[in-house]
């Protein structure tokens, strides 16, 4: 990790900087391929699968018999977990349902919101060195609260062609239609335009490297939503001198084990306490099997010592994190002054993977400094509001003058009429 020392604030934009590949080269070459898909459908897909994952697949759908087969491998162990954070999941996301509210600004006149699911997504299910079946918990489970009609999956295979047992295990569990064999890129750009094979979506939703991520990006070009530039993973540590700095550096590899892209950033008001958490850190990380990977991620990461917490507050609302930890005595009272996060943990005893797997709250959050502007994905994701009003004769006899003043102000006479036919009558 590079390490800072009380650093003015005229370099914290600069300190705070993430590692990012060159934009227009990566669009060139995603691009590249997503119109390859969009002209050759499939036989694209079998290209690019063959050429990045060295496989050449006779179909990219996983039947029915290979998800069972898969569920029957996983220990009865795992299958109560996932089903433990499936329920938590449901929960949390069931409390966000909108009742229907009726507002009558004026006699005669009812206006409502009613909430639809959006008929058809796609989850993006990284799949590689690390399964992300806890992925599917968090997008399967609110898609099918929201009533999606249809809900399929994009995953890349192993070496042998096989999805990861639990990935089909939660997707079965979570009311999946379809789940599909392929990743990257050319899964993206499948969901966007559509295949023999694969279904063309509305909304993609899922994290993933760069090249995912800007994959998605670009799908909006072709008219299709996505939940939100979710890039590499991220976590920042706001500690003080009561924070314990075997926990702290725990939660910081568990993020830069993710992948050599991540980044994680430690603020701390103690010097002392961050010497130990340093050396925590490189005891903790030599016993990781990932090592090789967070080493890579920790080039990219940051220990930065300030003076105050208030100043630590004012340099996290500036990042922006994914993930903010907040190890302070106070952190509660610190919590309730943060502006700018994907999900917030407070205490010494809530750490970022709880949220990961299995407290309820969503995990699919903004990365890169979107914070700022974006929400991590949550019930309202996966639907759309409908307004609705209803007058009556009296309803339109109270505002109709004031809709033909405000249209003939407009030069729209055609407007205006549609109000005054109905008033003669």
């Amino acid at each position: 990790m590079k390490r800072y020392t009380y650093p003015g604030k005229k370099v914290w934009a600069e300190i705070i900087e993430r590692p990012v590949a060159e934009f227009s080269s990566l669009e060139k070459k995603v691009k590249k391929i997503m119109l390859q898909v969009k002209g050759k459908g499939d036989k694209a897909i079998n290209k690019y699968c063959k050429k990045f994952d060295g496989l050449k697949m006779k179909s990219f759908v996983v039947p029915d018999s290979e998800i069972e087969v898969a569920i029957d491998s996983i220990s009865a162990e795992l299958k109560e977990a996932i089903l433990l954070a499936k329920n938590n999941i449901e929960k949390f996301h069931l409390a966000q349902i909108e009742k229907t509210t009726i507002i009558e600004p004026m006699p005669g006149i009812k206006c409502w919101r009613e909430s639809r699911g959006i008929e058809k997504v796609g989850l993006y299910i990284p799949g590689g060195t690390a399964p992300l079946f806890s992925t599917v918990l968090m997008l399967a489970v609110p898609a099918q609260i929201a009533g999606c009609k249809e809900i399929i999956i994009c995953t890349p295979p192993n070496n042998k062609g096989e999805i990861n047992a639990a990935i089909l295990f939660a997707a079965k569990l979570c009311g999946v239609t379809k789940i599909f064999k392929i990743g990257g890129i050319q899964a993206i750009a499948a969901m966007t335009f559509g295949t023999e094979t694969i279904p063309k979506v509305f909304k993609i939703f899922g994290p993933g490297n760069q090249y995912v991520t800007m994959a998605k990006q670009l799908a909006q070009q072709f008219g299709i939503a996505i939940d939100m530039p979710a890039g590499p993973s991220e976590v920042l540590i706001i500690a003080d001198e009561t924070s314990d700095p075997e926990f702290v550096a725990a939660d910081l590899l568990s993020q830069a084990e993710h992948g050599p892209d991540s980044q994680v950033i430690l603020l701390s008001t103690s010097a002392t306490c961050t010497v130990k958490i340093i050396a925590a850190l490189k005891v903790q990380l030599n016993e990781l099997p990932r090592k090789e990977i967070a080493k890579k991620a920790l080039k990219n990461s940051k220990s930065i010592i300030l003076k105050t917490i208030d100043e630590a507050i004012e340099l996290s609302d500036q990042y922006a994190p994914e993930h903010l930890i907040i190890a302070c005595e106070k952190a509660e009272e610190i919590a309730k002054r943060i502006n700018t996060a994907g999900s917030v943990f407070i205490g010494n005893y809530s750490p970022e993977s709880v949220g990961d797997y299995a407290s309820g709250t969503n995990h699919t959050l903004p990365t890169n400094g979107f914070a700022a502007m974006y929400s991590g994905v949550s019930l309202d994701s996966f639907i759309k509001k409908i307004t609705y009003q209803q007058l009556t004769k009296q309803g339109l006899e109270n505002i109709g003058n004031i809709v033909m003043i405000m249209a003939e102000a407009e030069n729209l006479q055609a407007h205006k009429n549609a109000v005054a036919i109905r008033l003669k009558k």
